[in-house]
């Protein structure tokens, strides 16, 4: 439901700047201001003692060139869209900026350090200038790109362009755009008392977090700036979304966080069911909170594994990985897959849970506790690993906020937010569990309180095997389940209903739907523009590891590179989340 009060709130503070209140499906109050006035209201917004929209969570556009369904809104060539987030009233925000392809508008890195990396993922994916960004440059896709790939006009399969050469005069101009500048990324070469070393760390795949490269600026073994290289991952999920009809779409969702498996489709299908007004069974959303409850231990043994890896323990990875081994049988039984399910559907799930489900969780819930309580010996209590991790990386709740922080690595500092208990959603009010929260914020903290959350998820788990309600896994919802094949050969409408249906996948209501879930690394989002056709107009994709990867450098600076590698390994990202 709208949060009237805050409208009200948000009318008086800014009726004149005001130029259009924008109805969505998903309630979050919309307000349309004008460029000049953007970055004034958004300090007013972080800075207000009673509103306290703290975190900038999300900035993207919008290529509006050739949307048919405006609905009201005001015209634009673009539109620029600020998600803000405030924790004290657990209230969201959403700002859009009228913009022209020629404009520019005033940088908000100033407001929030976050808003660096996401004006220059706007700059390289639209085009859009940012007057006053320290160093506006492209992010995610080459230098030398030529042209914005999430423009409309842009190609979204490889066959829509020319084949690839790559002649003589291109491979040299390649090469040079590779030859690394310190000044072109924002370091000084020496001070007034020594001469600075630059060590190149990459591009390799450290921790199996994906492909990386960090630039350190070092003095003697002490790190004075660290600046990351990302996009080697980059593959256009969002362009993907642009192209896929509402379904086809799912199995790409998997490969953004792909350790997540189905924590990946759970904002998407509950985003485009908000849209379309879908109700989903009771049986289903069970269904789905035990699933992602498994997949949460999945990605943290993962995490647990490497990370005592990364800081020199060698056996841990292979018991936790045999353990992972085990929740995938589950995995494998319930989807007929493992890593990449592609299970979960509009309106519910693909097929029903098998029979003999609840052995297999059961012998995994009873089998895990013991597990850990092995690797609290191992790991947590050794103290090498101890003093790689204690007292390392260290930072606040305010600049976990600041740096757009979630998940994990926001309660180490002690924050007790969750998004389930905070704003529950898929029915998880109706479950029993704790928030486990740290109190330092450094690398041991983040490892304690994913550690203690995979005790939680095996709590939840085990009330969902014990608590399955009966009924539907999926809606039967027009536009989530084509009508019954009996009748296809009986008249004629439900026939053609039933090939759309199949063929071309639903058309969803023109609108604007935005759903974030607690995943594994953070707060995983969707946010969906519909046109009201068979495809999304928009697919945003707001993921965790993106601004947490954009806050290490600023973590890192004073340590040395073992300290980094912890640091490192202790954030818990995955590249294919950073790129997308």
């Amino acid at each position: 439901m709208k949060d009237q009060s805050l409208i009200n709130k948000l009318n008086i503070r800014f009726g004149e700047e005001v130029l259009h209140w924008q109805d969505t499906a998903d309630d979050i109050p919309t307000l349309w201001v004008a460029k000049d006035q953007a970055a004034a209201v958004c300090q007013d917004l972080k800075n207000d003692s009673e509103l306290a929209f703290s975190m900038l969570y999300d900035l993207t556009a919008i290529d509006e060139r050739q949307r048919q369904n405006r609905q009201g809104q005001p015209d634009s060539e673009f539109t620029l869209v600020y998600h803000l987030l405030s924790f004290q009233n657990n209230a969201d925000v959403r700002i859009k900026v009228p913009l022209n392809d020629r404009d520019e508008i005033s940088t908000v890195q100033d407001i929030w350090p976050a808003a660096n990396w996401y004006e220059r993922e706007v700059f390289d994916m639209f085009g859009l200038r940012f007057s006053g960004h320290p160093d506006l440059r492209r992010i995610l896709m080459p230098s030398s790109w030529a042209g914005h790939p999430l423009r409309k006009e842009h190609a979204a399969r490889a066959t829509e362009l020319e084949p690839f050469s790559l002649p003589d005069d291109k491979w040299e101009e390649e090469e040079e755009h590779l030859r690394y500048n310190p000044e072109q990324w924002g370091m000084k070469r020496s001070s007034e008392d020594s001469e600075f070393m630059f060590l190149n760390l990459g591009p390799q795949h450290p921790g199996t977090h994906g492909l990386l490269r960090l630039v350190l600026q070092l003095e003697g073994e002490n790190i004075l700036d660290v600046v990351p290289d990302i996009g080697f991952h980059h593959r256009g999920a969002e362009k993907m979304g642009e192209r896929q009809t509402w379904h086809t779409y799912i199995p790409y969702t998997d490969r953004v966080d792909y350790l997540s498996g189905v924590l990946n489709n759970l904002p998407y299908v509950m985003a485009v069911e908000q849209l379309a007004g879908i109700k989903v069974p009771d049986r289903a959303k069970v269904i789905r909170i035990m699933m992602s409850e498994l997949f949460r231990i999945i990605s943290h043994l993962v995490y647990y594994g490497t990370f005592a890896q990364d800081v020199g323990a060698l056996s841990p990875v292979f018991y936790m990985f045999t353990d992972r081994e085990k929740a995938f049988k589950i995995v494998e039984a319930v989807c007929g897959a493992r890593m990449h399910p592609n299970w979960f559907r509009i309106g519910g799930v693909a097929q029903d849970l098998p029979k003999g489900w609840e052995r297999l969780v059961k012998e995994f819930v009873d089998y895990l506790p013991k597990r850990l309580r092995t690797y609290d010996k191992m790991v947590m209590k050794n103290k090498i690993f101890k003093n790689r991790t204690e007292g390392i990386g260290v930072y606040t709740t305010q600049e976990a906020i600041e740096w757009g922080v979630t998940g994990p690595g926001l309660r180490a500092t002690g924050m007790e937010w969750d998004f389930r208990k905070m704003r529950p959603y898929s029915g998880y009010e109706q479950f029993d569990f704790e928030i486990p929260t740290g109190t330092n914020g450094d690398c041991y903290d983040r490892t304690m309180v994913r550690i203690e959350e995979m005790r939680q998820s095996l709590r939840i788990i085990e009330q969902c095997m014990n608590n399955m309600p009966p009924g539907d896994y999926k809606s039967d919802h027009q536009l989530a389940t084509p009508p019954k094949k009996d009748g296809t050969m009986k008249d004629i409408e439900t026939l053609i209903n039933h090939f759309l249906g199949v063929s071309w996948g639903p058309v969803i209501p023109p609108g604007e739907s935005f759903v974030g879930v607690e995943g594994a690394k953070g707060n995983n989002g969707y946010y969906l523009v519909s046109d009201g056709n068979t495809t999304s107009y928009r697919t945003r994709v707001r993921a965790p590891s993106f601004p947490h990867i954009q806050m290490v450098p600023y973590i890192s600076k004073g340590y040395t590179i073992p300290d980094l590698l912890a640091i490192l390994g202790s954030v818990d990202y995955v590249l294919a989340d950073v790129d997308r």
